[in-house]
């Protein structure tokens, strides 16, 4: 069940909110585990039973690694049998593709069909029980309460992961008031908004260019589909993310940022502070910070090795070797992690190559200049851009060609002119992406301290993207999400 549907808005929302708001303290949580499950199954029933034995392992692991002296074992055990699923059901395809395709095998095989969202509900598993094991929380001992946690619809599909830490005290205690809710009701149309008038317009477009065979396209169209996938994929995240946290709002979660305005970054590390960031501080807690910790464990073979390699070559080089291995890490399982596919793989190392070097080099610190500034900014954006080619591509062949089509090294015969891509409508869609992309409206739903007439003025242009957006989903049949396939 999509957010920007009518079954959604319409119906389950409505009804979900209503029981939500008038039930007793006692069954609130109740109702929305109950919402939950029921969203979930309106578009994967199969599936549900996979979710269900993931809260299982997860809520008897916490407990015995909460009692029991071989924690370390235990936490992998547990942590072995969250992946075991996430492995089979969405790089099963991939791995035996593959080994057909290296050594000329024919593995026959039923292709697996991948669990909407099962990227996402894993990784907050794993947060759970890793902050059992680091003893940041208590475990939890209601297992239903364990199963809102999981399971809550807002971020169950597509994010944000929420860590466990973030949100315990809020799952045993949380009020909900004409605020939270008035708040959660404006940003929710805020990310519809985003989603629906601006993402699903520039997607079609996008859509259209990276759909033609790579022969049939220009240096123009090329640019066209790869600026417009850009802007269509942060509109489309973001626009999620957005009504996430609204719909958190309104049942009493405060869900931390996921998006702080990408697109005005000046070094591809600021970018991944800014992009994704319930994704980037994941990984950072949870394997980062980690690996980079391995040289400091007592008498194991890691720390050995680097105290052998800091001796022959100095402290400096020693630390950044031991940064590039957690890097090539974290940024393989990050492309990995968005999909199985090499397309995905090299995108992920790409960005974190990008990284790598920002930190030798300094790069990414700020300059003072605004020359300076519009060089970083620039510099970002066309790794951005290009980078997301890859990301977009179906195949590496096809990524490469399309680059070598972008900067004029491979020239295709078009069949259609750029009329063909964009009108009106899409134009201003892409002006109005790239103006919003700045934070000029940041501050638009904090109401404290303004004046009524501004308060509403904002409600009545708030009242008028929802009409636009519910008219735009009833026209339409163009409604992806992108991050469902991960």
């Amino acid at each position: 069940m999509l957010f920007s549907s009518t079954v959604f808005l319409f119906l389950f929302l409505p009804i979900v909110c209503a029981l939500y708001l008038l039930v007793r303290r006692e069954l609130k949580d109740y109702v929305l585990l109950l919402a939950s499950i029921f969203f979930y199954a309106w578009g994967e029933p199969r599936y549900v039973a996979v979710m269900l034995l993931t809260i299982i392992i997860n809520y008897v692991g916490a407990i015995l690694i909460s009692k029991y002296k071989c924690k370390k074992l235990l936490l992998l055990l547990t942590i072995l049998g969250d992946l075991s699923f996430l492995f089979y059901f969405k790089y099963f395809n991939f791995f035996v593709e593959n080994i057909n395709e290296l050594f000329g095998g024919h593995i026959d095989f039923i292709k697996v069909i991948m669990p909407i969202g099962i990227s996402f509900y894993t990784f907050q598993a794993i947060s759970y029980v890793v902050d059992v094991y680091r003893e940041e929380v208590e475990p939890q001992k209601n297992i239903y309460k364990l199963a809102l946690y999981i399971t809550l619809f807002p971020q169950l599909v597509a994010g944000p992961i929420v860590k466990y830490h973030d949100v315990a005290d809020q799952i045993e205690h949380r009020t909900v008031d004409f605020e939270k809710v008035a708040y959660g009701v404006k940003r929710f149309i805020v990310g519809l908004a985003k989603k629906v008038l601006i993402a699903n317009t520039l997607g079609a477009v996008a859509d259209k260019v990276f759909t033609q065979p790579i022969d049939q396209l220009d240096c123009m169209t090329t640019w066209l589909g790869a600026i417009c996938y850009t802007f269509q994929i942060y509109y489309d995240f973001s626009g999620y993310s957005d009504m996430a946290i609204g719909l958190g709002s309104i049942f009493g979660f405060k869900f931390l940022e996921n998006f702080n305005y990408p697109y005005i970054s000046r070094s591809i590390t600021e970018y991944w502070r800014r992009w994704h960031i319930s994704l980037g501080s994941w990984f950072r807690d949870y394997m980062f910070m980690p690996i980079m910790f391995l040289p400091l464990a007592r008498n194991t073979a890691i720390s050995r090795s680097y105290r052998w390699v800091m001796k022959k070559v100095g402290s400096k080089v020693a630390n950044a070797i031991m940064t590039f291995i957690a890097l090539l890490i974290v940024w393989f399982s990050t492309g990995f992690w968005h999909g199985a596919g090499w397309t995905f793989i090299v995108w992920g190392l790409y960005n974190g190559f990008f990284i790598f070097i920002e930190t030798l080099t300094g790069w990414n610190r700020d300059r003072k200049s605004i020359g300076g500034k519009a060089l970083q900014h620039f510099y970002a954006m066309l790794v951005i851009i290009l980078g997301l080619v890859i990301f977009r591509s179906d195949t590496m062949n096809y990524a490469w060609h399309y680059l070598l089509t972008m900067f004029g090294a491979e020239r295709g015969e078009t069949m259609y002119h750029l009329i063909y891509y964009v009108d009106r409508i899409e134009i201003i869609a892409l002006t109005v992406g790239i103006v919003c992309s700045a934070p000029l409206c940041s501050k638009m739903l904090e109401v404290e301290g303004r004046s009524q007439l501004r308060i509403a003025a904002v409600n009545l242009w708030l009242l008028a993207l929802f009409i636009l957006s519910a008219a735009s989903i009833a026209a339409s049949t163009y409604n992806p999400f992108i991050y469902f396939r991960f």
